[in-house]
């Protein structure tokens, strides 16, 4: 077990490592930040001291050195914009976008797990069908698209809910539900999915048989088991939506994680761009672990078959 946890560890901070540097060799190749962040007839003079201001002409390897020495420190470098540690920057915004992502997973299993898990019992019938279908649809819908109509029926039309900002609880509603489609239609599918699979399963077929009833064997025999890859499917999707906040969060003005990436590449402010990239990185790969750390616990074979592998 301490073998695992370790090996898990090592390859989490690994992958970190390797998207931090992808991360600084993209920014640094893209483009020069004093055009962007200067006016245009700045003076060459002007521009070349903004660039030595911010190490930004030293060679790549010590730009890269500084770097990881200042990830260390928690300021994770000062943002040229700003004049204020990028982290700070970063992690005034993420508690927002916790919020928002939250409350779209919250939605997307109060929905879409009752309808997969009902789909899979009344599987082939007319309900299986058109669940099925609208789950589909959420997950096909683009988020952007799903936006702009909810902004044009309740907003524009109808005038009953805030088009951007975050004021109050009303301004929460259109960004959850665009961001809550879209999973609530995977986890309906992958419920139904795993539900049926386990529904197929000879102890399924045995406790039926011996007059076990209907509902203690959906709920202690089947739910459990079925829960396990619905699990681990929630570790990916949950790194997955902070992602996808980007466009939400830019679409109705929501001030979180996604919003500051956006404003961020447009400035070329390369230190906030990297610390929330290595931020949405860092949760994605906690996600995962403490997924994989559950799914051992609750399935001993998990943790059995793991240790054969390695």
């Amino acid at each position: 077990m301490l073998v695992t946890l370790a090996m898990r560890t090592l390859r989490a901070c690994l992958t970190l490592l390797i998207c931090m540097t992808l991360v600084f060799i993209v920014l640094r190749v893209s483009g020069d930040p004093a055009t962007v962040l200067l006016p245009d007839d700045t003076p060459p003079e002007v521009q070349q001291e903004y660039r030595q201001q911010w190490g930004l002409d030293r060679p790549l390897p010590e730009q890269y050195l500084r770097y990881i020495v200042g990830l260390t420190d928690g300021r994770l470098g000062i943002s040229f914009a700003e004049q204020r540690p990028a982290g700070e920057v970063v992690m005034e915004r993420l508690p927002n976008t916790l919020l928002l992502g939250g409350c779209a997973i919250a939605f997307a299993l109060l929905l879409g797990l009752p309808l997969g898990l009902f789909a899979a019992l009344r599987h082939n019938t007319a309900f299986d069908r058109v669940a099925m279908g609208f789950a589909v649809m959420g997950f096909s819908l683009p988020s952007f698209f799903l936006a702009i109509l909810l902004i044009l029926l309740f907003s524009l039309k109808l005038r009953v809910l805030p088009s951007a900002g975050s004021d109050t609880w009303a301004h929460l509603v259109m960004p959850v539900a665009t961001l809550g489609a879209g999973l609530t239609g995977k986890i309906a599918r992958f419920a139904r999915t795993s539900m049926l699979e386990v529904l197929g399963q000879p102890y399924i077929r045995a406790a039926r048989a011996k007059g076990v009833f209907p509902l203690r064997v959906i709920l202690t025999h089947a739910l459990p088991n079925a829960a396990i890859p619905i699990l681990m499917f929630l570790g990916i999707e949950i790194g997955l939506i902070l992602t996808g906040a980007v466009v939400t969060e830019t679409i109705f003005a929501w001030p979180g994680l996604g919003r500051v990436l956006v404003t961020a590449v447009g400035q070329r402010d390369l230190p906030v761009v990297q610390a929330a990239i290595l931020l949405i990185a860092l949760i994605m790969v906690l996600s995962n672990l403490i997924v994989d750390f559950i799914h051992a616990a609750m399935d001993p074979r998990a943790e059995i078959l793991r240790g054969r592998h390695e």
